[in-house]
């Protein structure tokens, strides 16, 4: 009899896809659950080594990538590097300046590099500004060089010239005008690379130009300058407290400009290491707490040939006007003043 005239091959015939069809995709899964097990577990190895990366990571916001601040940043990053157990990450800003917001609202970002004052900036948008950020470290003043052409005298007869306060971003374009608002002299004020400042300053296009970085600077050190070009003295006063320190320039960093036995006095602007001011025995202070021991520790290995020379004049327990040291600081302060080796 023909087969396809039986009612059940029929059904069968009929059927047979798609019992092949289930049997297949059974066949499937179950290859597929053999396979999933490794794919869990490998699943699970990714999470726990990105976990352990993690961990102990700190986000540490630089500056430019063409400052001083950067290259400090990497250099620490550098030395307390200890594989798992602490990887501090540089990060480029939009400049020292910036960091502060950096610092408050960027995610990931633990301590910064900044200058003392851009907290001026903060003072009525966020009232407890000085409350959210703690200083570690001091790292180096910036002193204040107003430099002048020959027919300027005093900081007075800088008012409604022209005087130069370098690159919007850079340290000298903030810290700058807010110095010459304390000092009340309403200069006409130029952002410029101070390359070109300098040489427009020689052709008489521009009274002065504001440096604020650390001495000495090659411009004056290696400039030719004709008679008279010279720096204005900044006294210290009670309006520059808050943020700056007293500071000079010697004849010995500028021979050319400043004569033998004079000094010219001015102010700095600190340049600190800060840390947002999270509380004690949490992930992020914990965080914070073991990049400040191993940077105190090994701060011996940032002052060799190789490294940026302002390591050298580091000063651990040297202040921050303004701000209050992150506690984990001064606990290893503390007891390294209490440890035999302090008592040598």
């Amino acid at each position: 009899m023909n087969s396809m005239s039986n009612p059940r091959a029929l059904l069968f015939a009929a059927l047979t896809p798609a019992i092949l069809i289930l049997a297949s995709a059974d066949v499937c899964a179950q290859s597929a659950k053999r396979e999933a097990a490794p794919a869990v577990r490998g699943i699970s190895a990714h999470s726990d080594e990105k976990e352990k990366m993690n961990a102990w990571t700190v986000g540490l916001a630089g500056g430019l990538i063409e400052g001083a601040p950067l290259r400090l940043a990497a250099e620490m990053a550098r030395v307390v590097d200890d594989g798992p157990n602490l990887h501090v990450l540089p990060i480029v800003t939009r400049g020292a300046t910036e960091n502060v917001n950096a610092l408050l609202y960027l995610r990931g970002v633990d301590t910064a590099i900044i200058n003392s004052d851009a907290l001026e900036e903060y003072s009525i948008q966020v009232p407890e500004i000085r409350r959210r950020i703690t200083y570690v470290l001091n790292l180096f003043p910036s002193e204040l060089h107003v430099f002048v052409r020959p027919e300027i005298e005093s900081l007075q007869d800088l008012a409604g010239k022209k005087v130069n306060f370098n690159s919007q971003g850079t340290a000298a374009a903030y810290s700058g005008p807010l110095i010459f608002s304390r000092l009340g002299i309403n200069a006409e004020k130029t952002f410029i690379p101070h390359q070109l400042a300098l040489e427009q300053m020689r052709k008489g296009e521009i009274a002065a130009v504001v440096f604020i970085t650390s001495k000495p600077v090659d411009a004056f050190v290696k400039g030719r300058w004709e008679p008279g070009f010279k720096f204005l003295p900044v006294k210290y006063e009670s309006k520059f407290e808050d943020y700056y320190l007293p500071a000079v320039l010697e004849a010995g960093e500028y021979p050319a400009l400043i004569k033998q036995g004079e000094r010219v006095s001015t102010i700095a602007v600190p340049t600190a290491l800060v840390a947002f001011n999270w509380p004690p025995k949490t992930d992020r202070y914990d965080r914070v707490a073991r990049f400040v021991d191993m940077l105190f520790s090994r701060i011996d290995r940032l002052q060799v040939p190789g490294f940026d020379p302002k390591w050298k004049s580091i000063n651990l327990a040297a202040t921050v006007p303004g701000l209050t040291r992150f506690p984990a600081a001064q606990e290893w302060l503390n007891r390294e003043a209490r440890s035999p080796r302090a008592s040598r």
